[in-house]
């Protein structure tokens, strides 16, 4: 007979660290978790109603993403990146969302695309508010770019790309932007989804990497501000 207890006991903590990872990373990419916070098994734990042991996994899987750091004497926190750092990962970020536009070019059907020209008027609608909801922005921002990741038909590149995009979200950058800088953004977007209503992969791609390079430019900027006030 086979020992169910046991295996029975290991599932459930597997899923219960599968629950916990999403529900830290979830916390790290909203900002309720902030570069440089303290991770404390103990308190997740609590917080969260289980053993420490999902806990240390769940951080485990975290910090093989980039989303956490751990050491054994100090323990995990949230990663936190160098204004140098974060130019490297968006020039990489370029490179491959530009690809995945360039792949979804060719890749997306139509109704994809009347979806993307959907959400570039909600978040056009968005920014001319007199107070945008920053919440929605981000949303939408996310529908947006995923779209066109999820449009490029590769799991590979999919999983690349969203280990870089979440980037942004962890360093709250939208909280920084001016309504220009989020105007800019929405008409980027409106010429991505217009290079792609045309199947031109080439423009597609070069408007891709501008519109990152565009975003790196504005957080990293504001990372090395706050690094000279360190």
């Amino acid at each position: 007979m086979p020992k169910i207890l046991d295996a029975g006991e290991g599932a459930l903590v597997r899923n219960a660290s599968v629950a916990a990872t999403e529900v830290i990373r979830s916390a790290i990419v909203d900002g309720r978790l902030h570069p440089g916070q303290r991770l404390k098994e103990e308190e997740l734990a609590r917080e969260l109603g289980i053993s420490r042991t999902p806990v240390r996994e769940a951080l485990l899987m975290l910090q093989a993403e980039g989303l956490v750091d751990a050491s054994p004497n100090r323990g995990a926190k949230v990663r936190v990146h160098t204004a140098e750092g974060l130019d490297d990962l968006y020039q990489l970020r370029a490179l491959l969302e530009g690809h995945a536009a360039r792949r979804a070019a060719t890749r997306l059907p139509d109704e994809a695309i009347d979806a993307l020209e959907a959400s570039c008027g909600r978040f056009d609608r968005l920014v001319t508010k007199d107070e945008p909801d920053l919440r929605e922005l981000v949303k939408e921002n996310v529908v947006f770019h995923e779209t066109i990741v999820d449009g490029a038909g590769s799991t590979r590149l999919a999983a690349m790309v969203r280990n870089v995009i979440e980037l942004p979200l962890v360093y709250r950058s939208y909280h920084w932007y001016s309504r220009e800088q989020q105007r800019i953004s929405a008409h980027y977007h409106a010429q991505i989804a217009r290079a792609l209503r045309a199947r031109d992969a080439e423009r597609a791609e070069i408007i891709m990497k501008e519109h990152v390079f565009e975003a790196r430019d504005h957080l990293v900027a504001h990372v090395r501000e706050l690094e000279a006030d360190a």
